[in-house]
């Protein structure tokens, strides 16, 4: 049957959507479902840091980080045409952060700031990145509006450097990470479907697999071992505060065992700043494919049930009380 009437596609306006932009627009695109709308438009994997970020006598509107790569990521953000005063501002928050990729987002941009955006990705080396994205709000007759980045600065060739690295680490792969590949991309189907909380990261050939929980200091991590024959999953805590987030949950680890329902594996680091904690499952058989299903399903079970027992936790911490470790 071939349909002969279409509905008609109307641009909205962005105050309509989000009245004020501090107030409004930069607490929705800080959501993780909105974060990941934006990082797709551009290739990059985005978590969240912090909101309103302080920079000297300014407040940066969002502060990532790359999961890729664990670099900063800055956005800044206006609903209205660009200005220098924002150009500036993003410069000033950009070296105060040693900030990596900045994201200008704006309702439109004039040519001078996009030719600006231009100028900094030609004259910076390749660990800056500057992108200018205008955000769009469509509808089809009387549905819900829907967000649209559209890219109009970005880094020389970056489309071009993104597909040509898919390309040549899929070549270059071994035979073991191939194994990882296709192993990580069954979980990741697996979760897609059946996780409403964890969005896990793209498969890539190791034998881990992060999954983000909202934090930069904290994740929650799928790993796997070929030769020692086990799968099993870890709450990795990063960065300053991890000692005291892990000294805090060591000192309810009776309580979460027993809602847990097995003993876990804890890994204090006192001279390092990455701590662990970790549960297995011994004795599988990996290389029987015919086995993954019932891997993945253990993988969802066991995430799901260290982001209710431990992630909670963690998310649930005002970290700004927490006296600095390199202090």
């Amino acid at each position: 049957m071939v349909m002969s009437t279409f509905g008609k596609l109307e641009k909205v306006d962005l105050r309509s959507g989000w009245l004020n932009e501090a107030g409004d627009f930069t607490p929705w695109l800080a959501q993780e479902e909105n974060l990941s709308l934006l990082g797709d438009s551009i290739n990059l994997q985005l978590e969240l840091e912090a909101e309103e970020k302080n920079v000297g006598p300014f407040r940066a509107d969002i502060l990532c980080k790359d999961i890729a790569t664990n670099e900063w990521v800055l956005v800044e953000n206006q609903l209205e045409k660009t200005d220098h005063t924002h150009l500036g501002q993003l410069l000033t928050y950009a070296a105060g952060l040693d900030a990596a990729t900045i994201i200008w987002v704006a309702a439109s941009f004039t040519d001078e700031h996009r030719a600006a955006l231009d100028w900094l990705n030609q004259i910076t080396d390749d660990k800056f990145k500057f992108f200018g994205l205008e955000i769009e709000l469509w509808k089809i007759n009387d549905s819900l509006p829907a967000p649209k980045f559209n890219i109009i600065s970005m880094p020389n060739d970056w489309l071009k450097s993104v597909t040509k690295a898919k390309t040549v680490v899929s070549s270059e792969l071994t035979s073991t990470q191939s194994f990882y590949v296709e192993f990580w991309s069954g979980l990741f189907s697996q979760m897609k479907h059946h996780c409403k909380i964890l969005k896990p990261t793209k498969p890539l050939p190791q034998n881990w697999m992060n999954i983000s929980i909202g934090r930069s200091y904290a994740r929650l991590t799928a790993a796997v071992s070929l030769k020692e024959g086990w799968i099993g999953v870890t709450l990795c805590l990063t960065g300053d505060i991890s000692r005291q987030l892990y000294s805090m949950l060591e000192d309810q680890k009776d309580q979460i065992e027993q809602e847990y329902g097995h003993s876990l594996w804890w890994l204090g680091t006192p001279k390092k700043v990455e701590s662990y904690i970790s549960f297995r499952l011994n004795n599988v058989g990996l290389q029987d494919r015919e086995r993954w299903a019932s891997y993945f399903l253990w993988y969802v079970e066991n995430l799901e049930l260290f982001y209710k027992v431990l992630g909670k936790r963690v998310l649930n911490v005002d970290v700004k009380n927490f006296p600095n470790d390199n202090a």
